[in-house]
């Protein structure tokens, strides 16, 4: 019955089967699939290439087996750095922690609670004076020390 199948393999089916490998790939985001897949593709040149004394159903198979264990040697050794983590960095995504250290200018007096808004770079943003900071007026120029939630911590720039 097996013997059946495998008797009609053409490069066909190896190209389908390595685009259900690159499927699975994207799904479990493991590299190894990816691997195997290019072993199908490479199995499906074989195939098409080699004289048919070789591409047999046992040829084909006994390719692929080996250009499958190839390429997962080769991808989990050599290609070990793709597979790793990238840091992230400390303000992707975190757009107030990226406004730490920048200078900016009071739009408006602080009220005497020390809130207010500031206009640094092109964008207008509600701050509140750190403790001990002096009374921030129109115009002074303030820099951000913090971040609380969507409010920038500042202090008067001297």
């Amino acid at each position: 019955m097996m013997e059946e199948i495998f008797t009609h393999l053409t490069v066909w089916h190896w190209l389908a089967f390595g685009l259900v490998l690159l499927g699975i790939e994207m799904m479990t985001g493991t590299f190894d699939f990816l691997m195997i897949a290019i072993a199908a593709w490479a199995s499906a040149a074989f195939a098409w290439l080699a004289p048919d004394s070789l591409a047999g159903w046992e040829g084909q198979l006994f390719f692929f087996g080996g250009a499958a264990i190839v390429m997962v040697v080769f991808g989990r050794t050599l290609l070990s750095g793709l597979r790793g983590k990238a840091e992230e960095h400390p303000t992707l995504n975190k757009r107030m922690a990226s406004l730490v250290g920048q200078r900016g200018v009071a739009s408006a007096d602080f009220s005497a609670s020390g809130e207010g808004r500031v206009k640094i770079g092109d964008t207008m943003w509600g701050a509140e004076t750190v403790e001990g900071s002096e009374t921030v007026r129109s115009g002074d120029a303030v820099v951000v020390e913090g971040a609380r939630m969507n409010t920038a911590l500042v202090r008067k720039s001297s």
